[in-house]
């Protein structure tokens, strides 16, 4: 029997790669204003595992949820081999 995986997969950029392990990703988005239907960008920044920070800083990667690694970090690099 397969079991399915409900987990998000997100596309960004890497905008900090200073921490150990970790990689601060921004997620920007195009959301319409209720009142005014004009459309606004709103960014997100998402921590999310680097594992031997492999990921660097200005490339574009996929983060998918996994379990809660640290207090803010719930998110890991996907890695295409």
């Amino acid at each position: 029997m397969e079991q399915t995986t409900n987990k998000k997969t997100l596309r960004g950029t890497v905008v900090s790669d200073k921490m150990q392990d970790t990689v601060v990703v921004a997620i920007s988005r195009y959301v319409k204003h209720a009142k005014y239907k004009k459309y606004l960008k709103k960014t997100s920044r998402i921590k999310a595992h680097n594992p031997g920070n492999r990921a660097k800083e200005g490339e574009i990667v996929t983060i998918r949820s996994c379990r809660p690694i640290s207090k803010e970090k719930a998110f890991e690099v996907v890695f295409e081999n």
